[in-house]
């Protein structure tokens, strides 16, 4: 949450969520996420996709690790557990990763 907050300080909140809606479509996944959508409900909605996907859909779910760019060294880092826990750490990343896109974007874009 705390990552989230800081999205929101910088005003790249919206930026954000467009990236995470064009990684997860060039990775095949889909997603539906509102333009308002509130952080806590965009960390609980990726969660449940992660967790879903490693569940049921894992060959989509390593798909979009590699579109999204997320370290192979960090996925191993992850201490093995339930999926849940797993999931969340996952998410954790996830958004970490897409915050890093878009705030390289916005410092160093056009």
């Amino acid at each position: 949450m705390e990552l989230l907050e800081i999205v929101r300080q910088e005003e790249l909140y919206p930026k954000l969520l467009h990236q995470i809606k064009k990684d997860f479509g060039m990775a095949n996944v889909p997603i539906n996420i509102p333009m308002d959508i509130s952080p806590e409900e965009l960390k609980s909605a990726i969660h449940e996709k992660i967790y879903y996907l490693i569940v049921e859909k894992f060959q989509e779910y390593l798909n979009l690790l590699y579109v999204v760019d997320i370290s192979e060294k960090e996925v191993k880092k992850i201490a093995p557990s339930d999926v849940v826990d797993v999931s969340a750490e996952v998410s954790f990343l996830l958004l970490k990763r897409e915050w890093q896109k878009v705030w390289y974007k916005a410092k160093y874009g056009n």
